[in-house]
Formats: C-alpha cells, structure tokens, sequence
C-alpha cells in the first residue's frame, strides 16, 4: 500500500471505485456493444460466422499478449501513463473499425482494440491495492465489480439501438467516443499511485526475473487459474449469444438485454455480498462458497439442458446463479495473487489477466465454434471451465492449506 495514499485521492472512495470501474468495464464494453450486430455484420462485409468469431478471438488473443506487459510497464513508469497511453490505442483502434471495409480490417482493428483494453482493467487491480489495506481493498474491489456490472448489462442494449437505427458502424464510432471521453476523464482524475520508492528497472534481465518468478510460481498459477478459467463458464455463453440467444432461444437482437440483464445482476450481487463478507468470514471460506454455487448450478443446468426442452423461460437463469457464484470470490482470488509478490503488483495483475484472457480466447476461438450450435454442448463446456478452476482451488488448498486463511497485512 502506498505509505501516501490518503494524500492522493480526496474525494469519496466510492468516486475512486467508480473511475477504476469504468476502466476495467472498457474490454467487455467493447465485446458485448457489437454482439447484437453480429448478423448484420457478416452481412454487409460478406463474412462467415466464423470468420465473425475470430474478430471475438483477435480481440481476446490480442488482450491476453499485451496484459503479459502492461503491468510490467505500470510498475516502472507509473499507473497512469499506462492507463492513458492505453486509452489513446483503443480510441484510434475503434475508429478503425469503423472505417473498416472488409472483415480482414475489422479483426485486424479489433486485434489492436484487444492490445489497449487490457491497461484499464490491468492497472485498475493494482491501484485499488497501492490505495487500500486489504479487507477495504476487497470491499472496493467489489464496488468496482458492482460498477464493471453495470456497463454490459447496458452495452448491448446500445448496440441493439445503435445498429437498428443507424447501421453497424456507428457502434464503432460511438466506442471511439467512449475513449475520447475516458482518456479526458483519466487525465484530469487519476492520481499516480505508484510510490517512487516501489518503481522497477525496466530492463530486460530484471523484466525475465519477475516473469520467472510469477511463472514459476505454483500458488500464483493455481490462484490465477481458480480466477480465470471459471469465469469461461458463464462468458462462454456471452461468446455464443449470437446463436444461444437467437437460434435456441429465438430471441430477436434488441431482446438479448435481458440475457445481459441477468447474468450482470448476478455478477452484482455477488460482489455486493463479497463486500460486505470483507473481513468478516476468512477468504478461503468465501472462495469455497463461490465454488459450491458455481459448481451446483452447472450440474443443475446441465441435467436441465438433458431432460427438458430449452427455453427461455428457464435457461437464462442458471447463467445469472453461476455468474454470482463467480463473482463472490473472484476479488478475494484477485487479492491474494496480488499479495503473494508485493513488489511486482503490476506484473502479477498482468500475468493474472493474461491466463484468464488467453482461456477467453482459446473458448472464443476454438471452444465456442464447436459448442455453441447445442445447448447440452454449451452445458458441458461451461461445466468444464469450472472444474479447471476448482481443480486448481482444490490443489492449491490441500497443498498450501494456510493460504487465505487470513487476510494480507498492509
């Protein structure tokens, strides 16, 4: 924590969460607004659905390479030229999607959109723990899940409008105003949290030690894999909405919000409790609680998607269940991988986004084109997702059983 931190920031703590939320939401903001013009844009520029799917799998394979150095560089240059440079690449990168011709140029684009939007929510994770000790720390963390909430429930519903009034690319042009805004917002409002005291050498020896060290690491990855992989269980269904909401469940565009709608307020009332569980419950507690939700609805939704017909009626509701059991323990998964390396906060904040985004886009590009035609297939892969993490959880658990036992000091 930073030594200065209540000289740096004096307005509400729930601004602050409000600011680093808005960053973090910035990457599936740019997902979730052109989902419901997926049709439309295949149409127009001649693709095939699967080519449509790899403008998805650009952007998450271009999020998780880059998320391997905006942490590195937010430790030696500071948080906010990171967070700045980064919004600066995503508004040029959406204007280019905008003026894209062909589908070539549009995953090429949204590549680059995948390459900035990882700074936001990367650089947001190490500034709520410059800023806070750890049980306010995952109460804001969970303010700014409650927050991230809020973004993708609406996206769709713009991108609905957007492009049944006005076309697809004016969905692009409104995301290149949504960075305008941002990049203003953040040089105006973010302080450098960064103590000077704590910056790293930015060279390349020292850079490939804190890789090996974070890599090497066992409890890092089993924490970063009980963090990122299960959250593929509910995004998987994000990724396929196009045929899950509108092929199985005969949903026009403009009703897909209700999907968002639902699986947002899990999302949020999970974090809700998560904060108000901060330190009151030990984290491993909560992060068992997490897991037993998650994993009970997948078996729920999957023996559902077995025995009975699919319909709306039923099978956007296990997604909203699972998404709260994800996001009741995701900050406290997110605290103890930030914790294990002090020092190297950024980088581990990095290397934490870049396993979850490098799942999101294996299931984007690979996982999800097979899946998404059959509900039961898209059951079993989300249950799948799961089982990674809570594999992981589980070994981690029984190998190092004092780890969340209690909250870091500091």
């Amino acid at each position: 924590m930073n030594p200065n931190a209540h000289t740096l920031w004096r307005a509400p703590q729930w601004a602050l969460a409000a600011l680093l939320a808005v960053l973090g939401m910035l990457g599936p903001f740019s997902i979730d607004t052109y989902i419901p013009a997926f049709t439309g844009i295949a149409t127009a520029l001649g693709a095939t659905p699967v080519e449509m799917q790899q403008t998805l799998s650009a952007y998450l394979f271009g999020f998780a390479f880059m998320n391997l150095f905006h942490g590195a560089l937010a430790d030696s240059f500071g948080r906010r030229p990171v967070v700045l440079c980064g919004i600066a690449m995503f508004t040029i990168a959406s204007a280019g999607c905008a003026l894209s011709q062909s589908i070539g140029q549009l995953i090429a684009f949204r590549a680059l959109q995948g390459l900035s939007t990882g700074a936001g929510i990367v650089v947001s994770r190490a500034v709520i723990r410059d800023m806070f000790p750890p049980a306010r720390a995952q109460q804001v963390m969970s303010q700014v899940t409650i927050y991230f909430g809020v973004a993708p429930a609406i996206a769709p519903i713009v991108g609905g409008w957007l492009f049944v009034h006005t076309g697809w690319h004016s969905i692009f042009w409104f995301l290149t105003l949504v960075g305008v805004v941002l990049w203003v917002a953040n040089f105006k409002l973010l302080p450098e949290t960064l103590h000077a005291d704590l910056r790293q050498p930015f060279n390349v020896p020292h850079l490939m030690r804190g890789y090996w060290q974070l890599g090497s690491s066992p409890r890092f990855v089993l924490l970063a894999l009980a963090s990122g992989v299960p959250f593929n269980g509910m995004f998987l269904y994000v990724l396929a909405a196009p045929a899950f909401l509108g092929e199985h469940l005969a949903l026009a565009p403009t009703q897909f919000f209700w999907f968002f709608i639902l699986t947002i307020s899990g999302i949020m009332g999970g974090a809700w409790l998560s904060g108000r569980l901060a330190g009151k419950i030990a984290p491993k507690r909560q992060i068992r609680h997490g897991f037993v939700i998650m994993f009970t609805v997948a078996v729920l939704n999957l023996a559902a998607n077995l025995l009975v017909p699919v319909h709306v009626a039923w099978a956007l509701a296990p997604i909203a269940v699972f998404s709260f059991g994800w996001a009741l323990m995701v900050p406290v998964v997110t605290l103890l991988v930030l914790d294990l390396y002090p020092e190297r906060r950024g980088m581990a904040s990095s290397m934490q986004a870049f396993v979850g985004s490098t799942a999101n886009g294996v299931v984007a590009g690979i996982i999800v084109p097979l899946v998404m035609h059959s509900t039961v297939l898209l059951a079993v892969a989300s249950l799948l997702m799961l089982c990674v993490g809570l594999g992981a959880w589980m070994y981690l658990h029984h190998r190092w059983p004092d780890i969340g036992r209690t909250a870091a000091v500091g």
